[in-house]
């Protein structure tokens, strides 16, 4: 049973640090993404601290690095704080190069909890149907929005894919979703 109060202090919290901030090269606003990855986990079984960390999974990459982790362990507690930080591709500001990073994230996802893997899963979900979308409203623009080359995407979100299908247990519809997207990415990452 979601923890309404909880879900609604974290929703209340994601959206005034993310008020500025809107997906790249659009007017659409950030927020939408991270209500969007909380939907899939909470519509997907998903607890009030996993809902709330997909929530916040951004938070510590975008929006102040260890400090607000700090704040998210403070406000939300410790699970919710692991959620984020086990999200998070980096909490340095400037950021590594994007290649290193995803490298890093890949290797890292068999060492993260299934909490964790459940709410990266939404979100890379969220942001490839994303992808898939944008495509077909932009065309081929859409890769200038990548520090990565359309086949660097591609590789990562195929990565991604067999992490999860080696290491989070369950969430069958959420895979196969998943998988859907991807061969679409593949289509057009070409």
């Amino acid at each position: 049973m979601l923890d309404k109060k909880k879900y609604k202090k974290a929703l209340d919290f994601a959206y005034k640090i993310h008020f500025d901030q809107v997906r790249k090269e659009t007017q659409i606003p950030y927020f939408t993404h991270l209500v969007s990855v909380s939907n899939y986990i909470i519509e997907n079984g998903g607890n009030t601290d996993e809902a709330i960390g997909g929530l916040l999974h951004d938070a510590v990459e975008d929006q102040g690095g260890a400090k607000v982790l700090k704040k998210i362990k403070k406000l939300f507690g410790a699970k919710v704080a692991k959620i984020v930080d086990e999200c998070s591709d980096t909490d340095v500001i400037p950021k590594p190069p994007w290649l290193e990073r995803k490298k890093k994230y890949i290797l890292d996802i068999k060492k993260k909890d299934q909490s964790s893997m459940l709410v990266s899963l939404c979100d890379k979900l969220h942001n490839g149907i994303s992808i898939v979308n944008d495509y077909k409203r932009v065309g081929k623009k859409l890769w200038t929005r990548f520090n990565g080359s359309p086949k660097e995407v591609c590789w990562y979100y195929e990565s991604l894919y067999h992490e999860f299908t080696k290491h989070l247990k369950g969430y069958k519809l959420l895979k196969n979703n998943y998988l859907s997207v991807l061969k679409e990415i593949k289509k057009i990452s070409k």
